[in-house]
């Protein structure tokens, strides 16, 4: 591509008033507000008292332009005034400069955080009524809980410590801070977010997992689901009494890996070699020749009672995986690498070892909000970071629900980074004529399509 033009020093200038960057957060705004945004802001977040005066006045339509400026792409609080530019004013009130902003962050304490995530939970419920975000919501759900370390550097950040994380395969510690995160899905729909807490980077993995887990459980029953047909999934770090317990508790089934240890390993070795079949996992391989799949991966299961001895003790089954070790070559004495986990799942062993290993699903929601509002924890203060990750979530799932209604399969479960690109960051020309609002779009939009569709979704139906 050439320029045609022999541009000079003053061939740019910055006067447009009515060109608007981000035309896709006028649907987008509208669906969280036919969700109930602002209502559940009003109802649940409230500040008593201010340590700056006036901070927290406002506070709905200030979260709600960090919610707008997160879905445009901001990662920082700074980035924040990307929707104040242009004729974003005359298309939004209340649209508010990072700074302040950033002083109505700093007011979030713990107890509002907690009042945030109330509105995370009930919106996404008011969006699954709204879109079909969820859908399959009726039949199989699955709950998936994990922790990650989010790095920061330099002494500001209140509540970072070090912590274990995993890079390249080997367990370092890391300074950082940890939030503990839980998303729902189904078998049709992409997982959304329920649930984030902000916890300190040496947090256990488990700490307040249990009461995460119970209010996914509730909010997928909210949104249609029967308890009986939710799976909650992790990894070892969960499987503990007291989670698996609230699992049970609540009535939804749990599958979670378990650590090894002379229990675990006893009933492992009580599994005789015959009774391991090998894996059908989706894409084997049959051999032409037996018939029989062509897999290093078998699996096997045996009953086990896991917490034994205290008030949590539970049977259920025991499955194991097993892997040939890819060190040892010898077929006469093959060494194998065994990968358990605890569940109450009642599927055949085969189909319960491949939705335990689908818990990974949730890793790309983690990816997807790195790339994105979680690239930084932007706040010196903790509860300024709290608050921001909780916005995040709901940016999230407000995308999600979004793309559902584009009537294209791509967007229904594209990351967050191309929902941005292709339906939200979209430039405008804003018009009134006989003073009604009209955006002029560019001619041959590529996504022109996908973008009206989500449009009459929200302005005619």
């Amino acid at each position: 591509m050439q320029g045609s033009h022999a541009w000079r020093a003053d061939g740019a200038v910055f006067d447009e008033d009515n060109l608007v960057s981000c035309a896709g957060l006028v649907p987008l705004l509208e669906l969280a507000e036919q969700a109930g945004l602002s209502r559940l802001l009003d109802e649940h977040v409230r500040f008593a008292c201010e340590r700056v005066k006036s901070g927290a006045a406002n506070s709905t339509p200030k979260l709600t332009s960090i919610i707008a400026g997160m879905a445009a792409g901001a990662d920082s609080i700074d980035d924040l005034d990307a929707v104040r530019s242009g004729g974003m004013k005359k298309l939004f009130g209340g649209v508010y400069a990072a700074a302040t902003l950033g002083i109505f962050l700093r007011e979030f304490t713990h107890g509002h955080a907690r009042q945030l995530s109330a509105v995370l939970r009930r919106h996404l419920v008011a969006l699954a009524a709204r879109t079909p975000v969820l859908d399959g919501i009726d039949q199989r759900v699955f709950i998936d809980i994990d922790s990650l370390l989010r790095p920061v550097y330099g002494h500001a950040k209140q509540g970072a410590s070090f912590g274990h994380t995993k890079i390249a395969g080997k367990t370092i510690l890391r300074r950082g801070l940890s939030p503990l995160a839980i998303t729902i899905s189904t078998e049709t729909a992409a997982p959304v977010v329920a649930g984030v807490r902000l916890r300190a980077g040496r947090a256990g993995s488990a700490k307040g997992a249990a009461s995460m887990v119970t209010e996914a459980i509730n909010t997928g029953k909210a949104a249609g689901a029967d308890a009986g047909n939710i799976v909650a999934r992790g990894d070892s770090a969960y499987c503990s009494g007291k989670v698996v317990n609230a699992v049970v508790k609540a009535g939804a089934m749990f599958s979670f890996a378990i650590a090894r240890n002379p229990a675990v390993d006893a009933a492992i070795a009580s599994i005789p070699d015959e009774q391991y079949t090998p894996v059908h996992y989706p894409g084997a391989v049959v051999d032409p020749d037996t018939g029989e799949l062509i897999s290093d991966a078998q699996v096997s299961e045996v009953e086990y009672t896991a917490f034994a001895g205290t008030r949590h003790e539970i049977t259920a089954r025991l499955v194991v995986r097993r892997v040939l070790d890819a060190n040892t070559q010898d077929p006469l004495f093959p060494v194998w690498r065994y990968h358990p986990f605890f569940t109450n799942n009642p599927e055949p062993v085969g189909e319960a070892d491949i939705t335990h290993r689908r818990h990974a699903i949730c890793e790309t929601v983690w990816s997807d909000l790195i790339d994105g509002p979680w690239a930084h924890q932007p706040s010196g203060s903790f509860g300024a970071n709290a608050a921001w990750n909780i916005l995040a979530a709901i940016t999230h799932n407000l995308l999600r629900a979004a793309g559902t209604l584009t009537g294209t399969a791509r967007y229904t479960v594209a990351r967050g980074a191309t929902l941005r690109t292709h339906l939200i960051n979209i430039p405008a020309r804003l018009a009134r004529p006989q003073r009604r609002p009209v955006l002029h779009l560019p001619t041959h939009w590529p996504r022109a399509d996908a973008w009206l569709t989500l449009w009459r979704a929200v302005f005619v139906t």
